[in-house]
């Protein structure tokens, strides 16, 4: 069975309604926690995809995110075991600083409702057509300088990058398709998270926007699918039950 390895940064952020997208198409997952003290994984040859999620700090805070180099190299594991990577939000600030880009701790927060605009480098790709001229929700912490080379195949209405595909088997996103009015009402409960002064107005425009927001996240899903080839299952190293095998000399 596929199995996807997602790392979660908040306990208010997590694959939402992608979920119900990925069981249908016969595709397991797996949540790993580091900001509970959960371990990175050393290792990709048991997963078939690497999805990056949300976080409620700026990537350059490793204070708050302790395990950020971890997650860093975590991305370069994947890449050479040549899996799928997907990262939303922080995820896709990651992707975008271990492609070269600067970081930076300011703004504090970036959220905001625009129109997604596809662009000649995006011109055939399958995320940037499933988008292009749709109202989403951008929403993350700090920024990310694009490096020389990397151009996006998304801006928002004033040209600020949304997505990115650096390589074949790797995308950048910064808008948010797989949150829902809820998860934004979990974010505003959590304890000691830092929040946009209008998060209530963020809410209220998902709430009026939420059945839009789950065509487009259904459009996002089979553009990934496609464009990622997740339906293929990679190859998984076995694993081993190891057996202690008495001798002779033992059992007597």
């Amino acid at each position: 069975m596929k199995n996807f390895l997602v790392i979660q940064h908040t306990y208010a952020e997590f694959l939402g309604p992608i979920e119900k997208q990925l069981e249908s198409r016969d595709i397991g997952f797996s949540y790993q926690r580091p900001f509970t003290g959960q371990d990175i994984p050393g290792s990709a040859l048991q997963y078939d995809s690497l999805w990056l999620l949300g976080g409620a700090f700026p990537i350059t805070d490793k204070e708050s995110c302790p395990w950020l180099d971890d997650e860093i190299r975590l991305i370069g594991v994947f890449k050479h075991a040549k899996r799928p990577i997907v990262g939303i939000g922080f995820g896709g600030l990651l992707v975008a600083q271990y492609e070269g880009g600067v970081a930076s701790a300011e703004p504090l927060h970036t959220a905001y409702w625009t129109t997604a605009h596809k662009t000649e480098v995006g011109k055939d790709d399958p995320l940037a057509n499933a988008v292009d001229g749709v109202k989403v929700l951008v929403m993350y912490n700090g920024k990310v300088d694009l490096p020389k080379g990397i151009e996006p195949i998304l801006v928002d209405d004033e040209g600020n990058w949304l997505a990115i595909r650096p390589d074949e088997l790797t995308y950048g996103i910064l808008f948010r398709p797989e949150i829902k009015p809820g998860m934004i009402e979990d974010m505003i409960m959590e304890a000691n998270r830092p929040l946009p002064e209008h998060i209530g107005t963020l809410l209220g425009e998902a709430r009026m926007n939420w059945n839009d927001m789950q065509v487009t996240m259904g459009k996002v899903a089979v553009a990934l699918v496609s464009a990622l080839d997740l339906m293929k299952e990679r190859r998984k190293m076995p694993v081993f039950s190891l057996n202690v095998v008495r001798t002779e000399d033992e059992n007597s």
